[in-house]
């Protein structure tokens, strides 16, 4: 795998400096050079805004019964499609699905608060105003999402549970890098499309009503940042050299396999087979017995799969090509995404969110489109 060990620019909207040059956002040229590629989504952040911490918006007293009740519907649930299912009696099993929603959302408020960061980092190294202003309105909008999952995990559960390695070492690696190419394909595509995917897979399935409100309030937001990646990718990505193109592709393949094969291996999440008294090991051997390619294959089918979302998000964007679909043409039909538009998995679901807010917020009632917010004029 090549490795670009420097910032990718071809357009000035994207220029960056490092952290520390302070001096370079003081330079008087630099007010007047404002792209006007983020305009709609910057404008748009008023459309959706909610607040985490107001009732009016979301109530986080709400309860639900955690002994008794599937947070989500079993059926989407990995481990009883194996043979662990086999060993666990009712109870059991709502303790490891609700556990295992626990391991997942805990996960998902870890890379919040990474995209936090990461968005933060932008603001300092981001020349162009316009494009350092729509990272200041995404570091707002994720440190709600932080507030948000924090809350519903502390209503649930008390407080979530530490983030695993693999995740913990991809999120560190995307906010410290100081290349804006990385930060960009690693976050706002990559964990913003599993995100999305996930975020969707829980609205759908979701039996807590909160839960179900929440993942549509972040979805959201989380639309717009999908966004900001893919104005990136239409201005960067046809106007970049063969080695700087492949070594995008190469790497965003390396990030893809770290995640598919490690975000929810049975030994990352020992204490919840410990739980319901299940040997981890024992686990993965189930795991390994059920889950073959053609299982993994076939899971990929549905829309809201998150590591379906992660493939279009990366083939709609020019990063998968000829070179690396056989790759991915493992798990999922390229042709058939080939074939698919570009609006993404949640966008409907995120378009009846902000109708709603728009609404509550005293905005009227008026149709909306993100697929108006996508085009860099």
């Amino acid at each position: 795998m090549t490795n670009i060990t420097t910032n990718i620019t071809v357009d000035p909207a994207y220029e960056a400096v490092a952290p520390d040059n302070f001096p370079a956002m003081m330079e008087v040229d630099r007010y007047n050079n404002r792209s006007t590629a983020f305009d709609k989504i910057i404008s748009a952040t008023h459309d959706h805004f909610w607040d985490p911490l107001d009732t009016k918006y979301i109530d986080f007293s709400q309860p639900f019964d955690m002994e008794n009740e599937y947070l989500i519907d079993p059926s989407q649930n990995t481990d009883l499609k194996t043979a662990v299912a086999d060993k666990l009696d009712e109870k059991q099993k709502i303790k490891l699905v609700n556990l295992d929603v626990q391991w997942s959302l805990s996960s998902i408020l870890h890379g919040e608060a990474g995209a936090l960061a990461l968005s933060a980092s932008l603001c300092h190294i981001l020349k162009d105003p316009g494009a350092q202003e729509y990272a200041a309105n995404q570091t707002r909008e994720e440190a709600r999402h932080v507030a948000g999952f924090s809350r519903y995990i502390q209503a649930r559960w008390g407080k979530p549970v530490k983030v695993g390695p693999a995740l913990g070492d991809v999120l560190t690696d995307l906010v410290t890098t100081p290349l804006v190419w990385k930060k960009i394909v690693g976050m706002q595509m990559l964990v913003e499309g599993l995100a999305m995917g996930a975020f969707a897979t829980l609205y759908k399935t979701g039996r807590d009503p909160l839960m179900v409100k929440l993942m549509q309030l972040v979805m959201t937001d989380e639309a717009f940042h999908h966004k900001f990646g893919k104005i990136w990718a239409d201005r960067t990505i046809p106007n970049i050299n063969v080695a700087e193109r492949e070594a995008i592709e190469d790497w965003a393949w390396h990030i893809f396999q770290v995640l598919l094969f490690n975000l929810g291996s049975p030994e990352q999440k020992k204490h919840i087979y410990a739980a319901v008294g299940l040997d981890w090991e024992w686990v993965q051997g189930a795991f390994m017995e059920a889950l073959t390619d053609a299982n993994i294959r076939e899971e990929m089918q549905e829309t809201t799969n998150i590591f379906r979302v992660l493939i279009k998000t990366l083939l709609k964007a020019g990063i998968i090509t000829s070179r690396t679909s056989g790759n991915y043409a493992a798990f999922i039909d390229m042709r058939e995404l080939y074939a698919e538009s570009d609006r993404m998995v949640g966008d409907d679901i995120a378009e009846e969110g902000i109708k709603y807010l728009l609404k509550l917020n005293g905005q009227g009632n008026r149709a909306y489109s993100l697929d108006k917010m996508s085009a860099a004029e």
